[in-house]
């Protein structure tokens, strides 16, 4: 709720003043957890919950609270099991059991521009389904392509038009992460590069390609923490949205 809609609903008799006051804090305290109510309008997008480490009745004090507050609500690595609960909690609400990931009141796409969502092998993809759910959750239109690593390049080549014309492309891979380097090479927008946990013993849980990747001699691209799809879409929708405004 921005500080309009806050004065206005005090002036209609929906908040009196001292919830009116408690809100202009900027914050909801909830005692195990400070909600910040106000990072949409400094950020353009709403605060989202981390879900490990948090136990259910956490999460579902923390949604319970930003649905009156906020669109789009997103809950990231939430297990099958708080998936379930969230689901049951709030029925209005979707649990995508790959991606990990609990959605409320998504944003609907206002755009024919798409964010690419490239991986190089199937084993990749639920990093790139929390990419993904992320992306749409925030509003964006998507195109996954998956498992089109250089081990057969060729696959990479069939569905090359459709990355060129992205907005901009998120690179999902393990092993050595080579990916990137190709694509980069190859479209003429952003690239974010997402190394992955994927690999034998000398891929060390994703250095391997983290290294492989913040030394990529594509031009364009930039990289995020091991796994971290959703930091690697969260940037993405700030590139698509400054593209849309165009």
């Amino acid at each position: 709720m921005d500080k309009k809609e806050l004065l206005r609903n005090v002036q209609l008799g929906k908040l009196s003043v001292e919830e009116a006051a408690e809100k202009l804090t900027g914050f909801n305290e909830l005692g195990y957890a400070k909600i910040d109510t106000q990072r949409k309008e400094r950020n353009g997008f709403p605060e989202i919950i981390y879900g490990e480490g948090k136990n259910l009745e956490q999460i579902i004090g923390i949604v319970t609270v930003l649905k009156e507050e906020q669109k789009p609500i997103l809950a990231t690595r939430i297990s099958s099991e708080k998936g379930r609960a969230l689901q049951d909690t709030f029925p209005d609400g979707s649990y995508f059991e790959l991606a990990r990931c609990f959605v409320l009141q998504p944003v609907q796409p206002d755009s024919e521009t798409y964010i690419a969502i490239v991986t190089a092998g199937t084993s990749d993809v639920p990093v790139a389904e929390e990419a993904a759910v992320t992306a749409e959750t925030f509003g964006n239109q998507v195109k996954r392509i998956y498992d089109v690593g250089v081990a057969g390049i060729h696959r990479l080549f069939a569905r090359l038009e459709e990355i060129q014309q992205a907005s901009v492309v998120i690179v999902i891979a393990g092993m050595e992460g080579a990916l990137v380097s190709v694509v980069g090479g190859l479209v003429d927008v952003p690239v974010i590069a997402v190394p992955t946990s994927i690999g034998y013993g000398s891929n060390f849980q994703g250095m391997t390609a983290l290294l492989g990747m913040l030394n990529s001699c594509s031009s364009g691209v930039s990289v995020v923490n091991i796994d971290n799809g959703f930091g690697a879409a969260y940037s993405a929708s700030m590139i698509n949205q400054l593209r849309r405004k165009k």
